[in-house]
């Protein structure tokens, strides 16, 4: 059957319907601005040359070669059929990018720029754009955006969100470090050891230490693990992304949690080793001050062993001192060993030691009983403190101002700064204390008294002040007396001041001394009573003269009868 003109033509359109579908075209010319390709059309089809040529210009294809290609519209006014070779690039890429999505397989990209909240990636050779959040990049902060955009490097990522109606392709570079870590870490923690050294990274730094990357498993290098010296803070002797060599001191693991605890000061040796013999008390060497406290100061006797100058330590006379006022830290001072503790790892070190001892010098100088004179530095509540040679102290007690006055009144006739003199009571150099009296200037009015007067002896007084409980007798020189109301008189007396009145004349009987307040103890009925004695002893015997005489005439009148 012969077909008509009209519908061979109809027939002939219907097979140039445009289709969504990739197809082959063969290059067959190409000159400065199109290259002609020939897809099975009636006509050949002028593709514009930017189509084939890479991001440097360079032209990817020749004469022969077969590209993809897809229909955008059939033949034209012109009679010419329009072809994409971009559309079909980025329509393979989609598909690729599905079947990679629904794998759940790796993608590769490139990060090429910076947008709010994140980046920019390349996926499939450039012909798919995908976001990359910042908190996908990695698995640690980024600190630096340039550095990942000027990179330029081929990196892998993992699709988490696909929208090809959208164009929304979302990517994370975390999970793909995540797995890879996830494999070194299963791997690292099979062969890790207690004891291992291994190599690693600082990652970040706390106030109590540093965090190490091994590899796929971090480590805690605590900050007293650090060095054997003392250290304030982990900058001290690690930065973050430095490589350094540790050592593993554990590996615990609860659960899903791993903790490893790391070393840097283990890899050398204990400097307290031998300690004691390196550092036998009474050593005297030079170091170095490196920290400062209310309380003393620390001085480095050799890398990692510290040893503390306590404040009392510093220096011979001055008490309760600043110790930033004796030395600054990084000087090199001269110390003295006092005593070790290798346990605890504590060395007791003394600054004064290692300077005469004003205390020795002052006792080779002075005797006891000689005299020395100074200013007032300070009165307290027990004494006075005297300037002496070699700007230490001696102490004049309250006991030992005057033998007159007692001591808390006497001490209000002195000041800070008046100048005076005493005698050295006493020295004791291993306490630093020197033991002064002004008093014992003098002669004692109260000793001299007990000389001269025995006790049971009578000595004459006048009242000077009369309470109910006694009263207190001027003896002369300074030297008193007390009664007591009990020993006024042989009757019983239950208030003084009805027996005893001031500047009453009276004679009483020496008891003896009272030690503490100094007062002689007197007692008028003691001396009643012995005059009553003696009067009674001095009858008795004039009695018995006249019997011892009447027994005598009476023997001689017998005797004379007798004859």
């Amino acid at each position: 059957m012969t077909e008509s003109f009209a519908e061979l033509f109809e027939a002939s359109l219907k097979g140039e319907q445009p289709t969504s579908e990739i197809q082959k075209g063969k290059v067959i010319k190409i000159d400065d601005k199109y290259a002609i390709v020939d897809a099975g059309y009636k006509s050949e089809c002028f593709m514009d040359i930017a189509q084939f040529k890479d991001q440097a210009g360079n032209l990817k294809i020749s004469v022969g070669d077969e590209v993809d290609v897809m229909v955008e519209s059939l033949a034209d006014d012109c009679g010419s059929t329009s072809l994409s070779h971009e559309k079909a690039q980025k329509t393979k890429a989609w598909k690729e990018l599905e079947k990679i999505f629904e794998e759940k397989s790796i993608v590769e990209g490139v990060i090429n720029g910076k947008v709010k909240g994140g980046f920019t990636v390349e996926l499939m050779n450039g012909n798919i754009k995908a976001f990359l959040p910042g908190s996908l990049v990695a698995d640690k902060p980024v600190r630096e955006a340039d550095d990942i955009i000027n990179n330029a490097e081929t990196m892998q990522f993992k699709v988490i969100k696909l929208d090809q109606k959208r164009n929304n392709v979302v990517v994370s570079r975390k999970a793909v470090i995540d797995k890879e870590n996830f494999t070194e870490r299963e791997s690292l923690l099979k062969e890790i050891q207690e004891g291992q050294e291994r190599e690693g990274f600082v990652k970040n730094l706390t106030d109590y230490g540093a965090f190490v990357d091994l590899g796929g498993l971090d480590g805690l290098l605590h900050i007293t693990d650090m060095a054997w010296k003392r250290v304030k803070h982990p900058s001290e002797i690690v930065s973050v992304g430095q490589q350094i060599k540790v050592k593993v001191l554990s590996v615990k693991q609860d659960n899903q949690n791993i903790r490893i605890s790391l070393g840097m000061k283990q890899l050398t040796e204990d400097p307290w080793t031998n300690i004691e013999s390196r550092y036998p008390i009474g050593t005297k060497i030079a170091g170095k001050v490196t920290n400062i406290a209310d309380y003393g100061c620390f001085v480095e006797l050799q890398p990692g062993v510290e040893g503390l100058v306590h404040v009392s330590e510093m220096d011979w006379t001055s008490k309760n001192i600043n110790p930033a006022k004796f030395v600054d830290v990084g000087q090199t001072v001269e110390v003295k060993v006092l005593d070790i503790n290798p346990g605890d790892r504590r060395i007791s070190l003394g600054l004064k030691q290692c300077k005469p001892n004003p205390w020795e010098e002052f006792a080779q100088k002075y005797n006891k009983g000689d005299r020395v004179t100074g200013k007032i530095k300070s009165i307290t509540d027990f004494g006075m403190f005297i300037g002496l040679d070699g700007n230490i102290d001696g102490l004049v007690h309250l006991s030992d101002i005057s033998w007159k006055v007692p001591g808390e009144q006497a001490v209000h006739n002195y000041k800070k700064g008046d100048e005076v003199t005493a005698v050295i009571l006493q020295i004791h150099p291993e306490q630093e204390r020197v033991s002064l009296g002004i008093r014992q200037l003098e002669n004692d009015p109260v000793g001299k008294y007990t000389t001269d007067n025995k006790r049971g002896s009578i000595v004459k007084g006048r009242v000077t002040s009369v309470t109910a409980r006694g009263a207190t007798v001027d003896l002369g020189d300074g030297v008193e007396g007390y009664i007591r109301a009990s020993d006024i008189s042989t009757d019983h007396v239950d208030d003084a001041t009805k027996v005893l009145s001031e500047g009453q004349e009276i004679e009483a009987k020496y008891m003896g001394l009272e030690r503490k307040s100094r007062q002689i103890s007197l007692s008028i009925k003691a001396k009643d009573e012995a005059d009553e004695r003696q009067v009674i002893e001095s009858n008795n015997a004039k009695n018995q003269e006249i019997s011892e005489s009447s027994n005598t005439m009476r023997e001689a009148f017998q005797s004379a009868k007798g004859e």
